[in-house]
């Protein structure tokens, strides 16, 4: 039910990722406020991350999950509702609320690790995002199906994703809260609890350890691989719009980056189990350096090395997302695992809005191609960060 859920999910994320911009761009007429809606929902999705992590501790994943996916339906449904009455801080409200659609489709990941072995968590995480590669792909490529569709029931084009979204959002929501049993949480839970009290004076109300570092350095890889995917995905389809490319071009180097995003989890996984956390974070820097520097030099009229770009940047986000949830997962125990996860993704979330709100601002004082190349330079903090986590474990021991 997680992978239904995903495929759904995944196609209300991509869809409104692909023409938030554009739409906000269109409504308000400015080319430097045209990162706010990608702000926006990452910043609600903050909050959602929040509300999720706390409500899974307590009620399970089912409620938390299914509740935020809705959440995200209902502010999809704004976003179209601000597009025909042409309101700029209704589209604001809902792109906020929209939010918690992404920042649930991010919580379903810990979903596959809750009941994995200590040596499957990457696989267990990389299952639950292969699922969202079906719906992340499908969505971009219906832009100009939905934006047909739109036109003929008098809504402006560029909403007819959001009513993709709100459609798949709402759907996600209804398929976790009816069939998603049992809860993979509270039986892990359950599980932990029970094997704790059956250890020699163990007893089930001992207190809960406390977080490792590798949270600390898990939470650090996915907060930088967001700010650089985030800032430079964003401004994409402002920069190939400036150069002529049709809305259907601008759909298939979105959807091909979502899916470099989503696809090779269950390889990223693997990979993460068998070389390592720490290789694999090493990768995600590099890779993310690479993008930056492909998408800065690139013609802006090669569709090609556009999307080869933003190919790598989606892959570079992968290794990076897939690692650093191994991590977290690895330092913490069910008793914690929920709200530490929330937290670290509202961390996450917050990161993803400041780098899409100023990535407009950036571009529109410098150029896209300085916005890509600082992006790809910031993902080598990824190196330091691994060396200072070597030296507090070596202090430690």
């Amino acid at each position: 039910m997680v992978i239904l859920s995903q495929i759904l999910g995944g196609a209300g994320l991509a869809a409104g990722i692909s023409v938030g911009a554009l739409l906000a761009q269109d409504m308000l007429g400015s080319d430097a406020l045209s990162g706010v809606p990608t702000g926006l929902f990452t910043l609600g999705s903050a909050l959602a991350a929040f509300l999720v992590g706390r409500s899974t501790q307590r009620f399970g994943r089912r409620v938390g999950l299914a509740y935020g996916f809705i959440a995200g339906g209902l502010g999809a449904a704004g976003v179209v509702a601000a597009a025909v009455l042409d309101n700029v801080p209704l589209l604001f409200l809902a792109l906020f609320i929209y939010g918690s659609g992404t920042a649930t489709n991010l919580q379903a990941r810990y979903a596959g690790t809750d009941l994995a072995p200590a040596n499957k968590r990457g696989f267990g995480t990389s299952m639950a995002m292969v699922a969202t590669t079906i719906g992340a792909v499908a969505g971009p490529n219906l832009i100009d199906p939905m934006g047909a569709f739109a036109d003929s029931v008098g809504v402006p084009t560029l909403a007819g994703p959001f009513i993709l979204a709100a459609v798949a959002y709402g759907a996600a929501g209804l398929v976790l809260f009816m069939l998603l049993r049992p809860d993979p949480y509270l039986l892990a839970r359950r599980i932990a609890t029970e094997t704790a009290a059956k250890e020699p004076n163990g007893s089930a109300n001992r207190a809960v350890p406390k977080v490792g570092i590798g949270a600390y350095v898990g939470a650090t890889v996915m907060v930088l691989t967001q700010i650089v995917m985030i800032a430079i995905m964003t401004m994409t389809p402002i920069h190939m719009r400036a150069h002529h490319h049709e809305m259907a071009a601008v759909g298939l180097v979105i959807g091909m980056h979502i899916g470099a995003m989503w696809l090779p989890s269950l390889f990223t996984g693997i990979l993460v189990d068998k070389l390592g956390r720490t290789p694999m974070v090493i990768a995600s820097g590099v890779t993310l350096l690479l993008a930056g520097v492909l998408a800065a030099t690139a013609p802006g009229d090669s569709l090609g090395l556009l999307i080869l770009a933003l190919v790598l940047l989606g892959l570079g986000w992968n290794f990076g997302l897939v690692s650093g949830t191994a991590l977290v997962v690895d330092a913490t125990v069910p008793q914690n695992r929920p709200r530490t996860q929330g937290t670290i993704d509202v961390l996450i979330a917050l990161a993803g809005a400041g780098g899409g709100a100023m990535s407009g601002m950036v571009m529109s004082a410098t150029s896209y191609q300085a916005l890509s190349l600082g992006g790809g330079i910031l993902a080598l903090l990824l190196i330091p960060v691994l060396l200072w986590a070597r030296a507090r474990r070596a202090v430690t021991a």
